[in-house]
């Protein structure tokens, strides 16, 4: 039987803890002022993975408690969003992006066959998209709505010449949407070359050869363009009609 990729002992928790130190420094010296919001990030993600653990295999013998905990993921990340772009209240519709994405991308991966129909299969698949979409939606989001902010004179010029306020507000936050996939652009673009991403890695470790990992990871990267592509454009959608706004909207 072969070893464990990771062995969870007093050397694993060392590690953790000094990497965690280690970033909380660098925020310090860099001035970032995000040390905290890196040590809660990190002790929420201890407490919610041994969660998530403990669930999974329960959460795993059924269809239904699978659906269930796909819904939420993707409640929480909507919220994640909504709170990344404005604030909880006002940003609710930060889901429709989000589901707008996740939904058929989803749908045509498992139709196609390329993924089995199976729990264990379709809830890892859909936590990377919902997580894909997630980011997307925030990166989006809080771009187009800067923009509206900083060129609020160009937005009201566009105003003053017959635009329709959804037409103006499109004019100035679409051209720099996109910005949103570079990320995803930049994994896809150096896969194999800079990084070996976690499904591939994972395909590997589970016992899969090196072609399927590769036929995997590159199923994934496809797919999560798509699913943050239909995010995007969802998103600058919302922005410019006025559904996703800061609290201090334009008027």
């Amino acid at each position: 039987m072969s070893e464990p990729a990771v062995s969870i002992d007093l050397p694993f928790g060392a590690a953790l803890a000094g990497l965690v130190l280690l970033a909380v420094v660098a925020a310090r010296i860099g001035g970032l002022g995000v040390s905290r919001a890196v040590v809660t990030a990190s002790v929420r993600a201890v407490l919610q993975l041994a969660a998530v653990s403990v669930l999974i295999a329960a959460v795993l013998r059924s269809w239904w408690a699978t659906a269930a905990f796909i819904t939420l993921m993707l409640l929480v990340a909507a919220a994640t969003s909504a709170r990344r772009i404005t604030t909880l209240r006002l940003g609710r519709p930060a889901i429709l992006p989000i589901a707008a994405g996740v939904v058929p991308v989803g749908v045509l991966v498992v139709a196609a066959g390329t993924v089995p129909l199976t729990e264990v299969a379709v809830l890892p698949i859909a936590g990377i998209l919902i997580g894909g979409s997630m980011t997307a939606t925030s990166l989006a989001g809080r771009r187009a709505l800067d923009e509206l902010r900083t060129r609020h004179g160009e937005y009201e010029a566009a105003l003053a010449l017959g635009f329709l306020p959804r037409d103006a507000a499109l004019e100035i936050c679409r051209p720099t949407s996109g910005r949103a996939l570079v990320p995803a652009l930049d994994q896809t673009r150096t896969v194999g070359l800079v990084t070996l991403p976690g499904a591939f890695v994972g395909v590997l470790l589970g016992g899969g050869s090196a072609v399927q990992a590769g036929a995997t990871q590159l199923l994934v990267l496809v797919a999560l363009l798509a699913v943050e592509a239909i995010a995007v454009g969802v998103t600058v959608e919302l922005v410019a009609a006025g559904s996703l706004r800061p609290p201090s909207a334009i008027s």
